[in-house]
C-alpha cells in the first residue's frame, strides 16, 4: 500500500490488473477526453508504463482499490509530464464510471498532493486537463489548485487545448 484515504488504498498495479484497467482504458464514456477507448495492446502499454514508472521514479498512477470491496475502482497517481520542456509532476486520475461523482476522484487528488508535498518534497504539483474535461477540472479545484497556464496538446491527430492547473506547498 502507498497510502490509504477514508474509503479507499493505493498500490502498484500488477499484470494482474490488467482485467480491471480494460473496464477503464476501454471504456469510451471514461476516454472521452482522450477521444478514443483503448485496444488491448493500448491498456498493456499504458500498464507496462505505470510499472516503468514506478521503477524509474519511484511512482507513477497507482492503483485506487476500495476498502469495502477490494475493488480497482480506479487509478490515481503522480507522473512526471513534459510542460515548457521540462518534466514536472502532476496528479491524474481516471475511474470507471460507476464511481464517478462520489467523490472518489477529490479524496484520492488530494492525498497524493499530501504525498507529492510530504513524502516526495515537491514544491509545486499540477493537474493537466483538457478543456472539455469539466469534472476533472473540478477535482483540480477541490484539490487547491488554479489554472496557471494553457496550451495545445497534439494526440491522437488532433489539436488539443489543455489547461495546467497548479498548487504550491
Amino acid at each position: 500500500m502507498i497510502l490509504e484515504t477514508e474509503r479507499t488504498y493505493l498500490r502498484k498495479m500488477e499484470q494482474s490488473d490488467f482485467p480491471a484497467l480494460c473496464k477503464i482504458l476501454q471504456d469510451k464514456e471514461v476516454m472521452y477526453a482522450y477521444e478514443h477507448a483503448f485496444s488491448c495492446e493500448e491498456v498493456q502499454e499504458w500498464l507496462d508504463k505505470q510499472i516503468k514508472r514506478y521503477n524509474q521514479d519511484g511512482f507513477g498512477l497507482w492503483a485506487v482499490i476500495l476498502k469495502d470491496t477490494d475493488e480497482m475502482i480506479g487509478q490515481c497517481g503522480i507522473t512526471m509530464q513534459e510542460y515548457k520542456n521540462k518534466k514536472v509532476p502532476e496528479i491524474g486520475y481516471l475511474f470507471k464510471k460507476t464511481f464517478w461523482h462520489h467523490g472518489y476522484a477529490a479524496e484520492t487528488a488530494i492525498a497524493c498532493k499530501e504525498y507529492a508535498f510530504n513524502v516526495l518534497h515537491f514544491s509545486e504539483v499540477c493537474s493537466i486537463i483538457r478543456d472539455n474535461n469539466i469534472p476533472s477540472q473540478n477535482v483540480a479545484k477541490k484539490n487547491g489548485m488554479v489554472i496557471k497556464d494553457k496550451f495545445v496538446k497534439h494526440y491522437y491527430g488532433m489539436d488539443m487545448l489543455h489547461y495546467v492547473f497548479a498548487v504550491k506547498n
